[in-house]
């Protein structure tokens, strides 16, 4: 048995055995577990909204430290779960697609917007018959969730998860006060530092084990309303509520890639930060709580509110003391928190954390798939005998060409199974996992893109396969006229491989469709070309049917691999935007137009025209 189903063991019969010794603690746990229900459904709910504007705004909110900030305080006081808000950063960070100082910033305001829970559960949710408001809530809810849209499901979820929201603060508060007649816990109070010591701890572990600072609040907050607990001691709960947040999100963090777990650390170090500044400075800040009380018209005796604006004010206190340092935080975790690097057969960026949402998803399957490009790339250039280097350089492919003295020898069976095959599969069985999850249909449309980019890819590689077989044998022939049409295969190709590149080295909305289509177009002329030049040289008799076949196939080789990279570029480089693509669409060239322009093209070896 695993220490995990131990632990869980052990829970469920220290439960079995409150529940029997005492019935007030049975309606404790009951409202605990409407609550965490409850936030379970608001983040379903939420989640099914995150397909687009959540992403958008989050990905447009970072360019800036208080932008970022700002964002974390309203997503997290929005959706009232700082843990929901600070596994999607993590997810986006782990994709690359927003720094790792603007997922602190995100950090430090999910932080702070997370101590609003405190001021409603203080402010309405104790002084307030709330559970009249629930019922209705519930029965919205569930009509709601049996429609068949997707943003109606969202929405009686959300309605769902407010309803068992209300209901557990409302069982929560029954049940401490027919607990405080039985037992008082007050009697354990411990005063001084040792007190803000054991309770911070506390406050802690009941956070790691609820996996909700907000439940963790609003046991204390209940505690408090009813005597349960000490006001001192209720500001060291909260402390430790919130150095038991990071630990959760740090767990989730440890199976994300690199990135997403500089972002865990970084959330730990700020919250174990302003956790020790709160407990060295509690003194002060109990005054400082005493008098902002007065000026903001809190009575003295109000103990909930007091509490909630001390745990507001420490947040703040820690996010204050961090922003003038967030660039120095990210770079320090840049340089000593190092993984090794990922081997380029396995996958860099397809982790659970990216599948926190559509948009996560999508963007690591597009990074994935790029680097399972660069892995081709670099297989393609070696492959034509030429160094990755001089490909990607200013140095003239036509005298490289020329001046090879030898093809570089290439297993290319056993490079295909390591760099290529395996890579190629965990990028389809993580799309897969990604389509089971309820996609909007431009999202769902776009995995289908990358999936037939990596597949392209792969096809390219395997034309190589065949393509050097000839090019080993022929490529360096002493039949000049042989020699020159191996090398205008090679220049053709090196050329795409080139042009490509440059492509992939522009900003995303500068590549077009038009700037495929002049691709397509030159590979169709240069392939019409080839042939025509080959049909001569058999009139002529400068090379022999035998090997004019050989050649004839090897030029079919040769368009199926540039087409098929073409192909993968267009997945991999046009834009996001679906109005953007429309409108490219609409500018296209489609097959027959470039086949008119080009004339008739060379003919595919038959058992690769499938694709065709």
């Amino acid at each position: 048995m695993t220490a995990r189903r131990i632990v869980l063991l052990a829970a469920l019969c220290l439960l079995a055995y409150g529940f029997w010794i005492s019935p007030d603690f049975k309606e404790i746990a009951a409202g605990v577990a409407l609550f965490l229900f409850g936030m379970m459904c608001l983040e379903d709910g939420f989640k099914s909204f995150t397909g687009g504007t959540l992403e958008a705004l989050l990905r447009h909110s970072t360019n800036r430290l208080w932008k970022s900030i700002v964002f974390g305080i309203s997503s997290t006081t929005l959706m009232q779960s700082s843990t929901l808000v600070s596994l999607i950063t993590i997810s986006f960070v782990s994709a690359e697609m927003i720094t790792l100082a603007a997922g602190i910033g995100i950090i430090m305001g999910a932080n702070l917007g997370t101590t609003s829970g405190a001021w409603l559960i203080a402010g309405l949710g104790l002084r307030v018959d709330i559970a009249a408001y629930a019922m209705p809530m519930l029965v919205f809810g569930v009509v709601l969730l049996l429609q068949k849209s997707q943003t109606l499901k969202g929405i009686g979820y959300v309605c769902l998860g407010a309803g068992f929201l209300f209901l557990g603060i409302h069982y929560m508060k029954e049940g401490f006060e027919a607990f405080q007649g039985r037992f008082d816990l007050a009697a354990y109070a411990v005063s001084g530092l040792p007190g803000v010591l054991l309770f911070t701890v506390i406050g802690m572990l009941i956070t790691v084990v609820m996996q909700s600072s907000h439940a963790t609040l609003l046991i204390i907050i209940t505690a408090l309303s009813t005597g349960q607990v000490s006001y001192e001691n209720a500001l060291a709960l909260a402390i430790g509520a919130n150095l038991g947040s990071a630990i959760t999100t740090a767990l989730g963090g440890m199976t994300s890639n690199l990135g997403g777990k500089r972002l865990a650390v970084a959330h730990v170090l700020f919250n174990v930060m302003t956790a020790s500044v709160a407990i060295a400075l509690i003194e002060q800040m109990m005054w400082a709580v005493d008098a902002l009380s007065g000026l903001l018209g809190i009575g003295a005796d109000n103990l909930l509110l007091k509490l909630a604006l001390f745990h507001t004010l420490f947040n703040l206190l820690g996010v204050l003391l961090l922003m003038p340092f967030v660039k120095q935080l990210e770079t320090l975790l840049l340089r000593y928190l190092k993984g090794l690097p990922s081997p380029a057969e396995q996958p860099r960026y397809l982790n659970p954390q990216t599948l926190g949402t559509a948009a996560t998803a999508v963007g690591a399957v597009k990074k994935e798939v790029a680097r399972l490009y660069d892995n081709a790339y670099g297989l393609l250039a070696h492959g034509l005998s030429l160094r990755r280097a001089v490909i990607t350089s200013d140095q003239s492919l036509a005298e490289a060409v020329k001046n090879t003295r030898r093809i570089m020898p290439l297993d290319l069976d056993d490079v295909y199974e390591t760099k290529i095959k395996s890579l190629h599969s965990d990028i389809i069985a993580y799309i897969s996992e990604a389509q089971g999850m309820a996609l909007p249909e431009h999202i769902a449309n776009e995995l289908y893109t990358l999936r037939q980019a990596s597949q392209d890819i792969v096809d390219a590689v395997k034309g190589m396969k065949h393509l050097h077989k000839n090019l080993a044998r022929y490529g360096l022939s002493s039949n000049l006229a042989v020699r020159e049409r191996y090398d205008a295969i090679r220049l053709q190709l090196a050329k795409l491989l080139r042009e490509i590149e440059q492509l992939r080295l522009q900003e995303r909305d500068e590549v077009t469709s038009l700037s495929l289509d002049a691709l397509k177009l030159t590979l169709q002329k240069a392939t019409r070309t080839d042939v025509s030049a080959i049909d001569e040289m058999i009139r002529t008799r400068r090379i022999s049917p035998h090997i004019a076949t050989s050649l004839m196939n090897d030029e079919g080789y040769a368009q199926w691999i540039g087409e098929n990279l073409i192909d993968a570029a267009q997945g991999l480089l046009l834009s996001d935007s679906r109005t953007e693509q429309v409108a490219a669409a609409s500018l296209s060239l489609s097959e027959q137009e470039i086949n008119e322009i080009a004339g008739t093209p060379a003919s595919i070896p038959s058992h690769l025209a499938d694709k065709h």
